[in-house]
């Protein structure tokens, strides 16, 4: 029996994607390709920018090609302090050649501080550029947690991120 999707002849494929970094000093901060005034930055093997894994975690798990650290792996010297906007628009182009097409993504970062809400449009248009898609496709959010968790005492920023794919 066939599906209402087959017979259709149109998949619809969601994803999420999660990421966290720890804060520190001598770091520059970037959260969607933005560079952000703060004391601290993210640490991590690219420039740890945090959104823009999330949602290339995202993109890959709809579209069910693993994940960032397996086409991005941390031991590979060739990502060392990589733009995360390439890695995000390489990872989209891997999602377009396995048959699917970005329709939506949708985020939110989880931070104490700085305060992110300045930064959102040209996150949304970074993100977008790297995608391939209009500004109006990507939503990014942002939130404290009330002084709790790793993100709250400062230690760290995560991500998340779900999308929307299609498939013809």
């Amino acid at each position: 029996m066939a599906s209402d999707a087959s017979a259709n002849h149109l998949s619809l494929r969601t994803g999420i994607g999660y990421d966290a970094h720890r804060l520190v000093e001598g770091r520059t901060l970037i959260i969607g390709g933005v560079h952000i005034p703060y004391e601290k930055g993210l640490m991590g093997h690219s420039d740890a920018d945090v959104l823009s894994h999330a949602i290339a975690d995202a993109l890959l798990s709809a579209a069910r090609l693993g994940d960032i650290g397996q086409h991005f792996p941390d031991t590979d010297a060739a990502y060392e302090g990589a733009d995360s906007l390439m890695l995000l628009a390489e990872a989209a182009k891997k999602v377009r050649a396995a048959g699917f097409c970005v329709v939506d993504v949708d985020s939110i970062i989880v931070a104490q501080a700085p305060k992110l809400t300045p930064y959102r449009d040209q996150m949304r248009e970074n993100l977008a550029r790297a995608l391939n898609v209009p500004a109006e496709a990507i939503g990014v959010k942002a939130t404290t947690t009330e002084h709790m968790g790793f993100e709250g005492r400062g230690e760290g920023i995560s991500a998340f991120a779900t999308c929307l794919l299609t498939q013809s």
